[in-house]
């Protein structure tokens, strides 16, 4: 696992998300391609993680829903899961992923090394970069 967050892993298992909203006790959930995560809104007070599942590297759903959550205020821990490769963490990173579950092992160095690879972005995300053209223009 790859984790860019400074708290403890939350280590309770994540239930389906229908589950989920039936468990009042539920601390975690996973999010299957295509669900819609605005159900989980109402719920940003208990949860603690999101799981959002990559069955293929080419599926841009799980972008969509985490952008979603961190668009309307989820702080929570935000792990993609599956089918992720090396080139997609920066997007992943900026979209508000940040723990990754890869279901074949990364090369650390060679995340590291994509994480730095853009020192400018062009748009804003749901993370804190600042795009050039403000910084070229205020």
């Amino acid at each position: 696992m790859l984790r860019y967050r400074d708290d403890d892993p939350h280590e309770e298992p994540a239930v389906t998300l229908d589950a989920f909203l039936e468990q009042p006790d539920a601390h975690a959930v996973r999010v299957e391609a295509g669900e819609d995560v605005r159900k989980l809104i109402p719920h940003f007070g208990r949860l603690k993680l999101v799981e959002i599942s990559f069955p293929r590297f080419r599926d841009g759903r799980g972008y969509s829903a985490a952008r979603i959550l961190r668009e309307s205020g989820y702080s929570g821990e935000l792990r993609a899961e599956g089918d992720v490769l090396v080139d997609q963490i920066l997007f992943m990173r900026r979209c508000g992923f940040d723990s990754f579950v890869p279901a074949q092992p990364l090369d650390a160095r060679l995340v590291g090394e994509a994480l730095k690879r853009f020192p400018f972005v062009y748009q804003t995300a749901a993370d804190a970069a600042v795009p050039v053209w403000k910084l070229r223009h205020g």
